[in-house]
């Protein structure tokens, strides 16, 4: 898929992901304040993470989709990985702030503290958030799967966090809407939610942080390569492959063996015909710098 029509289908589905972020973290944050609800707070501040995070990624594409210049030989990529970096450690803090602020609640009503009884149209907005926001999840997988982005597919993550997040806060604002001496639920929900949140950031993180620091493909990713490489007539003992990932792009740098007692014409073409078969393999997406050597 070409960069520009790639970028404009990650844009649109971010913005309207943006949307939706904005209209669901106003009514989440009103309406949990209104009707006295922690956990429902906590959870429009969650979906108002979404919504920086959505800025977020619509920036990483913007840049990431330029094409090869003098001083980026490799395009830009590395700003989406960047940006997908950005939304794991978003995810992060958004945990352990409603962590934090569930602990808080809880302990209030531990000490005796009067904490009232949450408003019923609070439940009905956290269980619309499930739908709203599985849904979301849903399409941008969609999206991020078609024009392989990381990190659509993170803020996909997000939006799914978002939807678990507000699974906890319906059934804890339920049990305290319908039963005053169970009012503990509700920050107690939102404290729960926050092991699926933290654990989705930390795995963004990490992978992001990998390729940013350059790490290798796995070994059966590169032994995929190598038996593509091998399989093409007059390769010889394809060996010394490197390969790390630049955004969505594959680079690979590698040494072959040729016959010894063909032309360098002939050679090269052997070079051109593996570029094909990764073409096969792999699409577009992939850079590769291949050595020739040749056989004695």
């Amino acid at each position: 898929m070409e960069n520009k029509k790639r970028m404009d289908e990650g844009i649109k589905v971010t913005v309207i992901g943006l949307l939706i972020n904005v209209i669901l973290t106003s009514l989440k944050i009103i309406f949990g304040i209104v009707g006295r609800s922690r956990a429902l707070v906590a959870d429009g501040f969650h979906s108002l993470s979404d919504f920086i995070t959505d800025i977020v990624v619509i920036f990483g594409l913007k840049f990431s989709s330029k094409p090869v210049d003098e001083s980026h030989d490799y395009g830009h990529g590395k700003i989406e990985t960047f940006a997908t970096f950005i939304v794991g450690i978003f995810l992060i803090l958004v945990g352990i702030y409603i962590f934090y602020s569930s602990v808080t609640t809880i302990f209030l009503i531990y000490k005796g503290k009067e904490v009232k009884q949450p408003e019923f149209v609070t439940f009905i907005f956290a269980f619309l958030s499930i739908i709203v926001k599985e849904g979301l999840y849903r399409y941008t997988v969609f999206v991020a799967d078609k024009i392989k982005s990381q990190s659509i597919k993170a803020n996909a993550w997000h939006h799914r966090s978002d939807a678990f997040s507000s699974i906890a806060t319906s059934i804890g604002i339920g049990l305290a809407v319908f039963n005053k001496n169970l009012i503990i639920f509700d920050p107690i929900s939102a404290m729960i939610v926050t092991i699926f949140i933290v654990r989705v950031g930390i795995d963004i993180v990490r992978d992001s942080f990998d390729e940013l620091t350059e790490k290798s493909l796995s070994s059966k990713e590169e032994e995929e390569i190598l038996k593509v490489i091998e399989g093409v007539n007059g390769v010889i003992n394809p060996h010394s492959i490197q390969t790390r990932k630049v955004g969505n792009y594959i680079a690979i740098d590698l040494h072959i063996e040729v016959d010894k007692s063909i032309s360098v014409e002939e050679a090269h073409r052997i070079t051109e015909k593996v570029e094909e078969e990764m073409t096969k393999k792999y699409g577009e997406n992939y850079y590769i710098n291949i050595h020739i050597e040749p056989n004695s």
